[in-house]
């Protein structure tokens, strides 16, 4: 796919110049989240605004996951500044593909001038439980949500300690709820092995996400062949060029989108309308504003699997 930049992407070249201001943002986590990469305690990132002529003004995000191949914030923060004059949407259609969570921002606040405000009431959200055995107590919080989707992080701790954990924790779950298991890109591959082999003798688990390192794809190929439980891509794919770069050479599994950092929107559904995707929409843990942004995208790419927005208790 060509990702030259579109001028005019929403309706013809525009010469409208919006009025830019931004602000950071440093939110705490209620509990450290920890993953294989380690703890992440503190959500860090920006809110822009952009006004029109007529003081209608609407909000974006830039939320950078640097470990997912996103700008860090320090380079989105440079970013923005060269337009403290404002911003036009031609300027905006053309930003680099090296700003990816920058690209979601902007033309989300761009689209947000005349969106309508998702309802979550009745949106399928997958739970994200804690790490270990805090999972075992934990899950019910979800549950009284009305979830029925809940995605564990593995790979934090021994093998043999969360093995034992998650058997305890299919014994508590619902028969009507499904589990998502995520690595991180952690697990070796004998590991990664294991985790399948008790997942496909269960059968309650939705997806391995992401159990070896991107460099280990062509293993994740093999692996994906070789066991009926699914496996899902994420730090492969955390911005758009990379999830194309995965399709064409040869996944056809489930892709994990953080819309967040992912890129251009209109750049995914570009890649929706040419390749048949199956798209999980992932919270890259931003706040309310680039929450509404990345709903409103997978509502209008209508994707079939509960959304990994189920994370309103981790702040």
């Amino acid at each position: 796919m060509n990702f030259a930049p579109r001028i005019g992407g929403f309706g013809g070249v525009k010469t409208i110049k919006y009025q830019l201001a931004i602000t950071n943002y440093n939110y705490p986590f209620r509990q450290p989240l920890k993953t294989s990469h380690g703890e992440w305690k503190i959500r860090e990132g920006i809110i822009i605004s952009l006004k029109d002529a007529e003081g209608n003004i609407s909000y974006g995000e830039i939320a950078p996951l640097p470990n997912f191949g996103s700008e860090t914030l320090k380079q989105a923060q440079k970013f923005c500044s060269q337009y403290s004059q404002g911003i036009t949407e031609t300027e905006i259609n053309q930003i680099p593909e090296q700003f990816p969570a920058c690209q979601f921002a902007f033309e989300s606040a761009l689209a947000g001038f005349s969106a309508a405000k998702i309802n979550e009431d009745h949106l399928q959200l997958s739970c994200l439980l804690p790490p270990g055995k805090d999972a075992l107590k934990q899950w019910q919080i979800g549950w009284e949500k009305g979830h029925q989707t809940f995605k564990w992080k593995i790979g934090v701790f021994s093998l043999q300690e969360e093995l034992s954990w998650f058997e305890q924790l299919l014994n508590l779950l619902p028969d009507s709820t499904q589990i998502r298991l995520d690595a991180n890109a952690g697990l070796t591959l004998a590991e990664a092995k294991q985790w399948l082999t008790l997942a496909d003798a269960c059968g309650k688990v939705e997806f391995l996400e992401q159990p070896l390192p991107p460099q280990q794809f062509p293993m994740m190929l093999e692996l994906a062949t070789t066991f009926s439980t699914p496996l899902a891509l994420d730090e492969s794919v955390g911005t758009l060029r990379q999830l194309e770069t995965c399709y064409e050479n040869g996944w056809r599994g489930i892709f994990v989108v953080k819309c967040a950092i992912a890129g251009s929107p209109r750049y995914l559904q570009q890649l929706c309308e040419q390749y048949f995707l199956d798209l999980v929409f992932s919270s890259a843990m931003e706040t309310s504003i680039g929450r509404q942004a990345a709903l409103q995208l997978a509502m209008k790419l209508s994707s079939r699997r509960a959304l990994g927005f189920g994370v309103d208790h981790w702040f």
